[in-house]
């Protein structure tokens, strides 16, 4: 039974998650259903369609019998990281060479211009006061694909390179310019025994997360205010393929790269308020706890405690203000949890070299229980929208949105070039149509301007800087239908 359980989640994330989604905010959506997209994600006090559960639950309430399908093309390119010349280097055998890993100068975009995302949702009232409804949606993820070269293709030896005692690769200097030694020399060890942590290529990581939410509503006050609850259940997906060098540095060599896709399975909790203040106030908050999430065990050796990935809790405040029967306002504050998260936010800017010790390796080195991360901080993000109807069938939006850094430090860069999330500004605008009494069209574009992190790895890559980049855009399209 639990055989087919699992075979059933699969095939409903394989069909809403046909393409790797990307997001905007850290590795969240900017907004979910047309209307809220169309605005910069405002949702927390102004429900305009049943995707607005995924922001508040309790806006459910207040949005009727109705089914909204939606369907987003994201376009985040250019993306990846530009690698400048300035690795450290030294002087060996009477010739200058690189003083240890490094980045070949240059940029690295990554493939996969387009994706497809789909969302769903469906409400039904139960009675005057309360409601129950099932949304859909995809809640980010990451993807990377590097095709025509490996950054890190000098993070490792030469296939079966020698290596002393000390540590120090050895090199045959006899024709004039530096050859490996792969025979085999008493008193060294191979360094890359058949090229296991040599870089290949695509290169890269897919990571896509599946929502499925049941919010339950139930109206106070008059039907001025509301509650939710929504049980959450989340399916993610993740896929690393090019990172044979960070086998060296991982306590499960064996389970860091190149391992097919691997699924993992979790839920958690998502409640909410909403309530109308007076005729041109309204406000809304709610709280999303921590998805708790099966471990990626084909990654254990890449994710920190054996591949753990827990999805961060979200916070929500919300106001909408009425200026006149045709024009709203609305604000809201979110506040990602990111920092709870060991494979998100732990820091990489650790001395490495005693991860590459064969046992005994520290509790920082990758997949350990407090291995390597990404570095990121926890992310406040700050939405304005505004709505203007013209006539009782048009509707015209806009929105701006701007969230914070999401790395700690700028010592950290390079290990992000899997996960470049550089953006920060989303500039947005759309409209909605009412074809007649139950059917409604509508449409959102979002601007995300390109935004760089210049910063360095000194764990990694000594002196060497570089920055990462991004771009993205998006259109949105909707259908609605009331009951």
């Amino acid at each position: 039974m639990r055989h087919n359980t699992i075979s059933a989640c699969r095939l409903l994330a394989g069909a809403l998650c046909a393409a790797p989604v990307w997001a905007t905010n850290g590795y969240f959506a900017h907004g979910w259903g047309t209307g809220s997209k169309a605005m910069a994600g405002v949702a927390a006090a102004l429900p305009q369609d049943t995707l607005v559960a995924a922001t508040n639950p309790a806006g459910m309430a207040f949005v009727g019998q109705r089914l909204d399908v939606g369907l987003a093309l994201f376009r985040p390119t250019p993306r990846g990281y530009r690698a400048n010349d300035d690795y450290a280097q030294q002087s060996f055998g009477g010739m200058t060479m690189p003083a240890g890993p490094f980045v070949t100068p240059g940029e690295y975009d990554s493939d996969l211009d387009w994706f497809a995302i789909p969302s769903f949702g469906y409400n039904r009232p139960l009675d005057e006061r309360a409601s129950i409804g099932i949304v859909v949606f995809g809640n980010g993820g990451m993807n990377t694909k590097y095709q025509d070269r490996p950054p890190f293709e000098h993070f490792a030896l030469y296939p079966n390179q020698r290596v002393s005692a000390e540590g120090q690769p050895l090199y045959d200097f006899s024709t004039g310019r530096p050859m490996p030694i792969v025979d085999p020399v008493p008193g060294t060890v191979n360094g890359n025994p058949n090229g296991m942590f040599t870089a290949t290529t695509p290169t890269g990581i897919n990571l896509e997360q599946l929502f499925i939410e049941i919010p339950y509503t139930y109206k106070l006050d008059g039907g001025k205010q509301s509650l939710g609850i929504a049980p959450v259940f989340a399916v993610q997906r993740f896929e690393a393929t090019g990172l044979e060098p960070f086998r060296q540095l991982s306590v499960r060599p064996d389970k860091v790269t190149n391992n097919g896709e691997s699924w993992s399975y979790g839920f958690g909790l998502h409640l909410g308020w909403q309530g109308q203040i007076n005729d041109r106030w309204t406000l809304g908050a709610a709280y999303r706890t921590k998805m708790w999430m099966s471990k990626f065990d084909d990654y254990a050796g890449l994710f920190a405690d054996g591949g753990a990935f827990d999805i961060p809790a979200t916070f929500t405040f919300g106001a909408a203000y009425r200026a006149r029967p045709d024009l709203v306002l609305a604000f809201d504050y979110q506040h990602i949890f990111y920092d709870e998260i060991d494979a998100i936010a732990n820091s990489n800017d650790a001395d490495v070299t005693a991860c590459q010790v064969p046992i005994n390796k520290p509790s920082y080195c990758l997949g350990a229980e407090s291995g390597l991360g990404f570095g990121w901080k926890s992310m406040d993000v700050l939405k304005l929208g505004l709505r203007y109807a013209p006539n009782e069938r048009l509707s015209l939006m806009a929105g701006l949105s701007y969230n914070t850094d999401f790395l700690k430090t700028d010592r950290q860069g390079l290990f992000n070039v899997l996960a470049p999330a550089t953006v920060r500004w989303h500039l947005t605008a759309g409209a909605a149509y009412r074809l007649d009494d139950a059917n409604e069209i509508g449409f959102a574009l979002a601007y995300m301007p390109e935004e760089r992190f210049d910063g360095t790895s000194p764990a990694l890559t000594q002196t060497q800087t570089g920055s990462l980049y991004m771009e993205q855009w998006e259109i949105a399209l909707g259908w609605s239908r009331r009951f």
